[in-house]
């Protein structure tokens, strides 16, 4: 294919109108020199294996498996918890094997939108980036607004803070203001403005506090259950009370345990060695998490009665049974370490997503800046936790929280649907900035490449990859997020499906077979189909290669469109609210500041040359 070349201008312009919604930006090549300007838009490239490895710790293992063990063992799975946990691992370690090789040959901020926006294009690349800004900020604010009265119970009790830390009704306003709540952001603003290195060490200081409270649990717990001779096991039921279909709707709820090792790819720029450091970061954080959950499970469910558990207090309730009553102190404190860890892990990837926006030209330019000293998005990072900490002061952001996982299930189903384009129809076409024409003209003439357009077609029409084709981004989803209590009136962040759906049965039901046999169709289709050779060299080679691939991202969006079925209409009505608006955004700034929007579309097999016929290429 050759270089396309418009009859008034020259160049193969950018797209415009509705066809902007499937314009594709370039994989940030490592040949390409940086300006001067340009290199003070790069992050420091700091962070290692056990960086990543206690950023995806911290962010995944939440306050929530102190309390969802007990909900999940009465309601759904009994002894057999442990084997929900590991499904629901398995199920997320789908969207990982994704998410690793697309970071690898990526390694570039933004996670699912820079993916989205390589693979699919602007406009599904765009609401997945919407979609993530209300999940971190919602999903931020609720996990501050549950520390104050943990850390109350450390204290003494409910009334023990400070009063300029504790809880306080305004009448006037009708509201519960909760200072702590945005002080904690303030404080983890500013580590997070210091450097990424500086605030990952603090992560991994605090991950290893909420690790240590579950290995005490762990090995406490498994000393009495020796002692008791482990009664949660020797039931009449059996070990599947609720048999299999039981469990698997336990590894349903269970599965928003597990998120969380996305923020691992939020921070591929930052990677010393993303093609090697990224996959096992994700790797190793998703497999510590899923043994730490199963270890706990076993022992919690063996202590008690899956029955007799209580559903507020599990896990302090099952040694206190036991004649362990001060256990609970100790299990409060890996709540505290685990919501605050959980609270950098939800800031940190924001500010990173809203600089690639801001990159693109798709945010105002003020996002984009990074702090020469510090290497990192101050002004993105500062905004961020000035958002989330007017949420977490004023705000009970407990009705709104069910919203966390919109962008979490957006961003997995379409990171696995960019595995599919990238192995079977991977972009053919790379946009350059409009200011190395001089360059693409040289280049096209010694390979014979420019072809004016003689069919009498608009050479901007056609400027596109035949294979660029618009993407339906899936329905958002989310899935209700109860605050419960350490203590039963006490606030902790727990993913659990919504039990009052929004759809009538038989709607869902159908919904859900007709996705499930068009997913199916496509998989028939796709392994009679070969794999396109330009997946060879598509981005950064060298990294982490999916393995089963079409059967293992079809899997992994199957399980997502399961999860997105089941939503509650007040979600549904606020996820459009928000959505509605990032459209309006878009239609009025992103699309008429985006970067591509006068960007010259070439082969990509032509790009190379073109940058070291322009000289900002290395070797």
């Amino acid at each position: 294919m050759g270089l396309l070349v418009d009859s008034q201008d020259g160049v193969g312009g950018g797209r415009r109108g509705f066809s902007s919604l499937i314009r594709r930006k370039q994989v940030d090549s490592v040949h390409v020199k940086s300006s001067g300007a340009a290199h003070h838009h790069q992050l420091a490239k700091e962070l290692t294996v056990p960086h990543l490895v206690a950023i995806g710790v911290g962010s995944t293992i939440g306050a929530g498996v102190y309390i969802l063990v007990g909900t999940v063992a009465r309601e759904h799975s009994g002894p057999a918890l442990t084997i929900s946990f590991l499904v629901a691992g398995i199920a997320a370690a789908l969207s990982a094997f994704c998410y690793a090789e697309l970071a690898s040959r990526c390694p570039s901020a933004g996670s699912a939108y820079h993916y989205t926006y390589i693979c699919i294009g602007e406009g599904v690349a765009w609401l997945v980036g919407w979609a993530l800004i209300l999940e971190y900020t919602i999903g931020g604010s609720a996990v501050a607004r549950g520390i104050s009265p943990n850390l109350a119970l450390l204290f003494g009790g409910v009334d023990s803070l400070p009063v300029f830390l504790a809880r306080q009704y305004i009448p006037a306003l009708d509201i519960v203001v909760d200072p702590c709540a945005a002080i904690l952001v303030f404080i983890v603003t500013g580590l997070l403005c210091v450097g990424i290195k500086e605030s990952t060490v603090a992560q991994g200081i605090v991950t290893i506090a909420n690790v240590c409270a579950m290995v005490f649990v762990i090995v406490a717990g498994t000393y009495l259950g020796f002692k008791t001779g482990w009664t949660g096991y020797q039931l009449p039921t059996g070990y599947f009370p609720f048999g299999v279909n039981g469990m698997l709707a336990g590894s349903a709820t269970l599965f928003f345990s597990y998120i969380g090792f996305d923020s691992v790819a939020s921070t591929a720029e930052e990677v010393k060695n993303p093609q090697r450091d990224l996959p096992l970061g994700i790797g190793a954080a998703l497999s510590i998490c899923c043994a730490l959950y199963m270890l706990v499970s076993v022992v919690i469910v063996g202590l008690v009665p899956y029955h007799a558990m209580d559903p507020d207090t599990p896990i302090s309730t099952a040694f206190a049974t036991n004649g362990m009553q001060w256990a609970a102190y100790v299990i409060t404190v890996g709540a505290v370490t685990a919501l605050c860890s959980t609270l950098m892990g939800s800031i940190l990837p924001q500010p990173r997503i809203l600089m690639a926006m801001a990159r693109d030209g798709l945010l105002p330019p003020f996002f984009s800046d990074i702090n020469k000293r510090t290497q990192v998005p101050v002004k993105s990072t500062i905004a961020t936790g000035i958002g989330a900490a007017i949420l977490s002061f004023f705000m009970d952001v407990s009705q709104l929280a069910g919203m966390v996982s919109v962008g979490t299930l957006v961003a997995f189903t379409m990171v696995a649907i960019s595995v599919l384009i990238l192995r079977y129809v991977p972009p053919d076409e790379v946009p350059l900035p409009a200011s190395l024409q001089d360059s693409i003209d040289s280049v096209s003439f010694p390979y014979g490449s420019i072809s004016q357009d003689i069919s009498g077609d608009d050479p901007k029409a056609s400027a596109g990859s035949s294979k660029d084709s618009s993407k339906p981004l899936l329905d958002t989803v989310d899935i209700m997020v109860e605050l419960p209590l350490i203590e039963k009136q006490l606030p902790l962040v727990n993913y659990t499906i919504t039990s009052s759906l929004g759809l009538p049965s038989f709607l869902r039901y159908a919904l859900c077979g007709a996705g499930g046999i068009l997913l199916l169709l496509g998989l028939v289709v796709l392994t009679c189909i070969d794999q396109d050779d330009a997946r060879h060299n598509f981005g950064h080679t060298g990294g982490f290669i999916c393995p089963f691939v079409p059967l293992l991202p079809i899997v992994c969006i199957l399980i997502n469109v399961y999860l997105l079925i089941n939503l509650g209409g007040d979600t549904w009505a606020r996820v459009t609210v928000w959505l509605i608006i990032g459209v309006f955004v878009y239609v009025f700034y992103g699309r008429t500041h985006s970067s591509l929007e006068d960007a010259v579309y070439v082969p990509a097999a032509h790009a190379n040359d073109i940058y070291r016929s322009s000289g900002n290429y290395v070797a």
